[in-house]
């Protein structure tokens, strides 16, 4: 059957179930809830609440999200500006591979021409984040395999109020937020308004050569949330602003140079820095049908502009230095001279927008989740490259190169139509079915030109996918502490606009099983199995792919990917003071299954970003007379850059590992307000967290800050 003929059909069906004047609140969109709810999903998933947000003086969503089970961080910049997070079988490149929503849209720049996350919301305002796997997910993408990430902002307060966090530490750090809202009942119903801000600086922590210029980053961010509530109706208005300069580079460091000065920066790099800005809208209606029926409908726009000007080709000197090049190695330096050097304006438009509906019904023991979306994006990329000379150790404007033509020059889009089903069933007392079908049908292209004006085409490619991805759970309750759940489901990831037309886009099937204990101690164990038929990289600058690529998209292959997901915890309570803990620890195995002659892959070549062992624990000391102290506890296992690191690799193919401990110290003068004391990487414990794309790079430096919140 047609899937639009489906689709009305199934939405035809629900929509007879009748109309009842029944009071409809707005509730923040979520796709998990608590973290009590987490705890009995038909599959794994995971809440990190508004208290361990606070709790950790949280700005930096990896170093949150190090404490969930079966995610990969790979860091990049020392402070999460743009994450690259893996989830299960999705590798951490850009984020690319998983599925990011703020209250519950999509907010990649680009989710299905360019899903790399360059743009990523400031998570200093963010209430909770919340992190689906399984074949739960199939109700949102498009990336369905490793699992969704959804941050919750801040909602509309109930009571007139507002909230001031603000914070100062090394390196000129400040971050600060302030929001003030409420809601007033009227005839016609609620109407409710909320404004917040967050203004985010820091000179940053490394040391540029021969440069007085920092290293550092300046965000400005705003929000404004308008909401009416009906009898059984209600509407909420969303728009969002932010900007950022950051004087971020992708040059690294040699390996010898880390070794002597994690926290050094070539003055090659001097004059790299990215300016971007993002704005988004979203109006989200819902509507009560009758008493088991309701309707919510969103239309959102997103757009996102980024000029980052920097070093074009940076690391071929630090391979040739690292190779003991000693030509590369005073280039490096600034001891040797050298004429016509590329900065590149990696200069970009992304523009995403679409219309979603979805209807929930109970119906008996069914509880019925059906929808479907309309979207399109789109990137527009013109890429400017000014020449400079290195004389003296100082860069010297010469000129610009020929105007952008070529992979400089193009558009990609992608024009979207997907719809879900989704049924949660009651089986019996002990016994929970979750059935779930998912179709994406994405047609995408390029356009690439030969001149500045576009008026001559140099090549265009094109690419359709059209899948149906079926998923199905199960938990069952063996008593009143103990519960088993397993799941299986199909997983799909675009490859793009990039992707020419016979390539296939990647997918897999996805396997979960574990068991829960719900009690004075929490703890849960899922082992997962992944296998891909045909597993693709996502290449860009930032990314290159295993075969050097930095645009379109790299199959690698057959490949499977499994492992364990564990955690526990509980709270503790000693005279005076509760002591709470929380461990969680991730075994990944992650390698090519099948011979690839074609791309000199090899059964058991090991995939790249994906760490064999994460760990992390959480332990508090909490007081009846409000002073508070807490560990973060964090550890990521070393991991291949490119494919087949295990296999006649070397040193620069792979990263290092890296434990880290934060310490937080709270006292509370009242219920509203709070101070605190927070040291980031105590023991100032500094690791190569990244090779890519040109060098060495460490994790963030000891950073001790000092704040105060007040909720009013």
């Amino acid at each position: 059957m047609n899937p639009r003929v489906l689709g009305a059909a199934l939405l035809s069906a629900i929509f007879s179930a009748g109309v009842c004047a029944n009071s409809l609140s707005i509730e923040e969109v979520t796709i998990v809830g608590s973290r009590e709810e987490a705890r009995v999903l038909p599959g794994s998933g995971a809440v990190v609440d508004g208290e361990q947000i606070a709790i950790e003086a949280a700005t930096d969503i990896n170093q949150l999200l190090k404490t969930v089970p079966g995610i990969y961080i790979r860091e990049e910049d020392g402070y999460g500006l743009r994450p690259n997070i893996g989830i299960r079988g999705a590798t951490s490149e850009r984020s690319g591979k998983i599925t990011l929503l703020e209250d519950g849209v999509m907010i990649a720049p680009a989710p299905y021409s360019n899903p790399s996350a360059y743009y990523f919301p400031t998570i200093f305002r963010m209430r909770s984040v919340e992190v689906l796997k399984g074949a739960s997910l199939l109700r949102y993408g498009p990336q369905t395999t490793g699992g969704v990430v959804n941050m919750v902002s801040t909602p509309i307060p109930k009571e007139r109020g507002g909230a001031i966090n603000l914070s100062y530490g090394e390196n000129n750090q400040i971050d600060f937020l302030a929001n003030y809202g409420g809601r007033i009942e009227t005839q016609s119903g609620k109407f409710g308004v909320l404004l917040e801000t967050v203004q985010r600086r820091s000179d940053g922590f490394k040391n540029i050569d021969r440069s007085s210029v920092d290293s550092g980053y300046d965000i400005q961010d705003y929000l404004l949330k308008l909401s009416w509530e009906g009898e059984r109706q209600s509407l909420l208005f969303k728009a969002q602003y932010s900007d950022e300069t950051s004087d971020e580079t992708y040059l690294g460091l040699t390996d010898n140079d880390f070794n002597a000065s994690e926290n050094r920066r070539y003055g090659l790099s001097a004059i790299d820095q990215l300016k971007n800005d993002h704005q988004g809208y979203n109006l989200n209606y819902r509507l009560r049908l009758s008493e088991t029926v309701s309707i919510s409908a969103v239309a959102y726009y997103n757009k996102f502009s980024r000029d980052w000007f920097k070093l074009d080709g940076g690391n071929s000197f630090i391979k040739a230095a690292n190779a003991s090049d000693v030509y590369a190695q005073g280039v490096l330096d600034g001891s040797q001279d050298i004429d016509g050097l590329q900065y590149k304006h990696n200069n970009r438009d992304y523009e995403s927008r679409g219309v979603e509906l979805n209807v929930d019904a109970g119906l008996g023991d069914h509880t019925l989740s059906i929808g479907g979306r309309v979207h399109s994006d789109e990137m527009d990329r013109f890429q400017r490259v000014d020449v400079y000379n290195q004389v003296g150790g100082d860069l010297i404007f010469s000129g610009q190169s020929k105007p952008p033509t070529g992979s400089n020059n193009r558009l990609e889009q992608a024009d979207v139509l997907t719809f879900w089903a989704l049924d949660s069933w009651q089986f019996s007392d002990a016994l929970n079915l979750n059935l779930a079908l998912r179709y994406e049908d994405v047609d995408s292209w390029r356009k690439q030109y030969a001149d500045p004006a576009r008026s001559e085409l140099q090549s265009k490619r094109s690419n359709t996918s059209k899948e149906w991805l079926p998923g199905a759970s199960f938990t069952y309750d063996l008593g009143d502490s103990w519960q088993l759940l397993a799941g299986v489901h199909r997983g799909f990831s675009p490859l793009g606009g990039g992707a020419k037309k016979d390539e296939d886009p990647e997918t897999s099937i996805n396997w979960e099983a574990g068991v829960r204990y719900r009690g004075e101690w929490f703890v849960e164990a899922i082992g997962f199995y992944s296998d891909f038929n045909n597993k693709s990289e996502n290449c860009s600058n930032a990314n290159p792919c295993s075969d050097g690529s930095t645009t379109g998209s790299f199959v690698t292959g057959q490949a499977v990917i499994s492992g364990l997901e564990f955690q526990l915890g509980t709270t503790i309570d000693v005279g005076d003071f509760d002591i709470s803990l929380d461990a969680m620890y991730t075994y990944t195995r992650a390698e090519i299954s099948k011979n690839n002659a074609v791309n000199g892959f090899a059964n058991g070549d090991q995939l790249a970003s994906v760490p064999e062992n994460l760990f992390s624990l959480r332990a508090g000391l909490k007081s009846d007379f409000g002073w508070d102290n807490y560990l973060v506890l964090k550890f990521t296992d070393e991991m291949c850059v490119d494919v087949g690191c295990n296999n006649n690799g070397d040193k620069f193919d792979r990263t290092e590992d890296l434990l880290v401990m934060d310490y937080i110290s709270r006292y509370a003068f009242n219920d509203g307000t709070h101070v605190f004391l927070k040291v980031e990487n105590l023991f100032d414990e500094q690791a190569i967290v990244s090779r890519e794309p040109d060098g060495a790079r460490p994790n963030k430096s000891r950073t001790a800050s000092l704040g105060i919140e007040w909720a009013f």
